[in-house]
């Protein structure tokens, strides 16, 4: 689960790790309140963060062609004057695809003097079983770009899980970013700070870019200026302080009716909408559908234990997505019975009204029942006996071939 940068800088600063003052607002008038109240308290330049779930924000541009979704100003007409063009606008970056995401808040906060920027995160690698802090002296870009450009300038810190992070090494990885000096001891408590935040929060990601060296009046300090964090889903039963945080308008409508019914599903690009049971079946159905020259619509694994409900409800969300001109169902019955597919298939197609080619194929547990319930229905279907079969009928049934012929299974 993905959270806000501001979210994201509240678990780091209550974890001891310093992150620039400001507050997040949803109208251009809280904007300039929270600017005045920064200028009062001494800030010279301020920040105006557009909060979505994307990177790239800097560079992104608006739907009605306003250019930036980080912008810094100087005065609080200015940040009242971004946050109005911001807010409730679409702000397109890489990350989010040309549909963009709508803008709902705004951070404002206190834009330091910046000496040196440099990255560090927290991450599991499964190659090594193991957490891993991840660090560069080149902050303030892509992590994927320093890999492909510079991967020297990349350092690792494997973290032994029953150990924990170690105070040599936050040693270790301040020295080798230039952290040396009155910088030392404070490098060592954010590095610590930001481990115990993914190990507490039992994140997948924590991320800061670009974590700086700023100028005070006290002499240069580190702090966190931007941060990411991605919450690892299947924990969050243990936190429901961190499930709060989820901010459904970041997401896909879809998505979130699907998990209402546990489905896992992932709304794609394309236009032959898929129905699997299991995640592997659901991937290599999506592969032969591309290798017969077709396009998937949607990721869409039911589980090995899923109700009629279920199925109903995973066929309205497909007739949903206005992109989609056939669907497949492909299922194997190990643990899953057949015959409770079939009758959420029924189900679903009378509910829905079905208007577009339906191609299945059903092998395994209780088949035989599963192919006596469609035929009993009288729909008009397209049997498939093979995943190569079923892949070559959909796709020719999406680009509305006429060697595809309909009829019951």
């Amino acid at each position: 689960m993905n959270i806000h940068e501001f979210q994201a800088k509240q678990l780091l600063a209550a974890r001891g790790l310093l992150v620039p003052p400001g507050a997040v607002c949803e109208t251009p008038e809280a904007a300039r309140q929270e600017a005045e109240r920064l200028l009062a308290q001494g800030a010279s330049q301020l920040a105006v963060k557009a909060q979505i779930h994307a990177g790239g924000r800097g560079k992104g541009v608006f739907a009605d062609g306003y250019r930036g979704g980080v912008r810094l100003v100087r005065t609080a007409e200015e940040a009242e004057a971004c946050a109005r063009a911001m807010l409730g606008n679409v702000l397109v970056t890489r990350q989010t695809g040309p549909s963009g995401r709508r803008v709902r808040r705004v951070l404002v906060t206190a834009a330091p003097e910046i000496r040196r920027e440099l990255y560090v995160a927290v991450l599991l690698d499964r190659a090594r079983a193991c957490p891993v802090v991840m660090a560069s002296t080149e902050g303030g870009v892509d992590i994927e770009e320093v890999a492909a450009h510079s991967p020297d300038k990349i350092v690792t810190e494997p973290v032994d899980p029953l150990l924990g992070w170690q105070g040599y090494q936050g040693r270790k990885l301040a020295v080798t970013l230039g952290l040396t000096g009155p910088l030392l001891p404070q490098a060592v408590r954010c590095f610590e700070a930001l481990y115990r935040t993914w190990w507490e929060c039992e994140a997948a990601l924590v991320e800061i870019n670009p974590f700086c060296v700023v100028a005070t009046p006290k002499g240069e300090t580190l702090l966190a200026i931007d941060a990411k964090m991605v919450l690892e889903d299947n924990a969050l039963f243990r936190h429901p302080d961190l499930a709060a945080l989820r901010d459904e308008n970041e997401e896909s409508p879809l998505e979130v009716e699907a998990g209402r019914y546990q489905l896992n599903y992932i709304k794609l690009d394309g236009d032959i909408a898929c129905l699997v049971n299991g995640a592997g079946l659901a991937m290599a159905t999506m592969d032969i559908i591309k290798h017969y020259g077709g396009e998937p619509a949607n990721f869409l694994d039911v589980g090995g234990g899923a109700n009629v409900e279920q199925v109903a409800a995973a066929f309205r969300i497909i007739m949903q997505d206005p992109n989609v001109k056939a669907i497949l169902v492909n299922i194997f019955g190990g643990i899953m019975d057949c015959d409770v597919i079939a009758r959420g298939i029924v189900t679903a197609v009378r509910e829905t009204g079905l208007s577009v080619p339906l191609v299945v194929r059903l092998e395994g547990n209780n088949v035989e029942a599963a192919r006596r319930t469609l035929a009993a229905s009288g729909l008009s279907l397209i049997s498939a006996g093979s995943m190569a079969d079923a892949a070559e009928k959909v796709v020719a049934a999406a680009r509305g071939l006429g060697q595809v012929v309909a009829g019951t299974v």
